[in-house]
């Protein structure tokens, strides 16, 4: 494909110059009599114009890498407003006077908030745009980390972590949307995993730094990520496809362009992008119910199915009480929870680079395995422990098992699901399937996190060989379902969606 420079001032004229060829860009943008204009600009290629390309390419890369950095601020909330509460449990029940079971609450309240964001966030994000989402996201959990810094009682500490929970709802599924929209294909799935990494990181932050700080103090890690997300938004640009969807032509031009750099002939992405949403805009407004239609069904499967087994897997069990796990296991509860911060952080790193390289689907099965692996080896230990044998190998077995576990899912189970899901929604679905698909996930959160002290209560051992179950059922849920997104476009995606259907 031959690549044209764009003049500053042509692009926002709409006319396109190229050698001594050109065409004009009309709206609606990129019809289909303007195809031969495009095709004619494109082919007069000199060595200057292939040296733009290099340029280009770099400038597109740059302010993708930008929004992405400014976007996964968010994913960095995420996870601080979900680890929070592991280190500040004994200050805020000492201090306010929570009694056990309160500051049980506490911790479960914020995915209560959570559901009631995941509901609202895609339409939300449509309705408003994904940048200004994401401002009020933070907007709110700003209120929400000021209720607990100043709570002298329980119904502000519930009220402030309810706040948090409604803008990580939103949150989860609004900042792995925009990245995949704004991201060339071929490194879509490797800024996709960004989101995983900065809650990864936001979560060892909270840990690490809760270990030295009091408890109100720690609010503060929270904050940050907010004021940087707020104060970054203003200098990247909106998501094309959203623009494109609400018929914003010019924004819509003027976006692709500073992603793809100026120098980048972006005519013919603008093409597929078009023609992909007035394709859509000849069906009726999307319902719920349209939902389980035979064209939506298939990602609505894997889109739900993924998020169950992510949570069956275990995760929030093991990340809310790693603590307990270690020390019922003999081993230093405080010094477990700081591995799982290391670990956690350059794993995800490594799954994302190995995302649009492995593929999605391999990177699930190789990171079920592992999960597999690692609750197995947990509830060896707790059998052992349980009839007394071999003691002295119970506190180190336990150890391996819990970091091979948070170790394989967090190369794959973790951010991958997230990715799948912002990638198999058509446009006009996204904003339904998405709100479902994340409501699924926090119920699956609630779910776990509050029936897993009970479940412990019955049997540790038995506890983590059934997560160990649901990790092989995993392998075969998407061996047999989940589709290879790797290198392909989203509309390209939707192709191969409708021809399995």
């Amino acid at each position: 494909m031959g690549i044209v420079r764009f003049p500053d001032n042509d692009v926002e004229s709409g006319v396109v110059g190229a050698g001594g060829g050109g065409g004009e860009v009309r709206a609606p943008l990129l019809r289909w009599d303007d195809r031969k204009e495009d095709a004619d600009a494109k082919i007069h290629v000199d060595e200057e114009v292939v040296d733009s390309c290099g340029r280009g390419r770099a400038g597109s890369l740059s302010m993708v890498l930008l929004s992405t950095a400014v976007a996964v601020c968010g994913s960095f909330e995420f996870g601080t407003c979900v680890g929070y509460s592991a280190p500040t449990q004994s200050g805020i029940v000492d201090e306010v006077g929570l009694s056990i079971s309160g500051f049980a609450i506490f911790g479960s309240i914020l995915t209560i908030g959570a559901m009631i964001g995941a509901v609202t966030s895609g339409r939300l994000a449509d309705f408003l745009g994904r940048k200004m989402t994401m401002q009020i996201s933070a907007t709110i959990c700003i209120f929400g980390w000021l209720f607990i810094y100043f709570a002298k009682g329980a119904t502000m500490l519930y009220f402030g972590r309810t706040l948090l929970g409604y803008s990580t709802g939103i949150l989860s599924y609004v900042v792995p949307v925009f990245i995949a929209e704004i991201a060339p294909k071929d490194l879509r799935g490797g800024l996709a995993t960004s989101n995983q990494l900065l809650i990864c990181s936001g979560s060892s932050a909270t840990y690490i730094v809760g270990a030295l700080v009091a408890w109100r103090n720690l609010v503060f890690v929270g904050i940050m990520p907010c004021l940087l997300l707020l104060a970054g938004l203003p200098f990247i640009p909106e998501s094309p496809r959203w623009l494109a969807n609400v018929g914003r032509e010019k924004e819509f031009r003027t976006s692709l362009q500073k992603l793809r750099g100026e120098n980048v002939d972006t005519s013919e992405e603008a093409i597929e992008i078009k023609e992909y949403i007035e394709s859509l805009q000849s069906f009726p407004k999307a319902r719920i119910q349209d939902l389980f239609l035979s064209k939506n069904i298939y990602a609505v499967t894997v889109g739900v199915g993924l998020m169950i087994f992510q949570q069956l897997g275990g995760i929030n069990g093991v990340g809310f009480y790693a603590s307990s796990i270690f020390t019922s296991a003999g081993f230093s509860g405080k010094l477990g929870t700081i591995l799982i911060g290391i670990i956690q952080i350059p794993i995800t790193l490594f799954g994302a680079i190995l995302m649009d390289r492995s593929g999605r689907r391999v990177l699930l099965m190789v990171s079920a395995s592992g999960t597999f692996l690692g609750c197995f080896m947990t509830g060896i230990s707790f059998y052992l422990k349980a009839h007394g044998l071999f003691p002295e190998w119970v506190p180190a077995l336990a150890l391996s098992g819990i970091l091979v576990y948070i170790g394989a899912y967090s190369i794959g189970m973790g951010p991958v699901p997230w990715v799948v899901m912002s990638e198999i929604f058509s446009i006009n679905m996204k904003a339904i399937g998405g709100s479902l698909v994340t409501l699924v996930s926090w119920l699956g959160s609630f779910a776990i996190s509050y029936s897993f002290s009970f479940l412990m209560d019955w049997s540790s051992a038995g506890t983590f060989f059934m997560f160990s179950a649901a990790s092989l059922a995993t392998i075969l849920f998407v061996a047999r379902l989940v589709p290879e997104t790797k290198g392909r476009t989203l509309e390209e995606i939707q192709d191969t969606l409708n021809s399995r259907r």
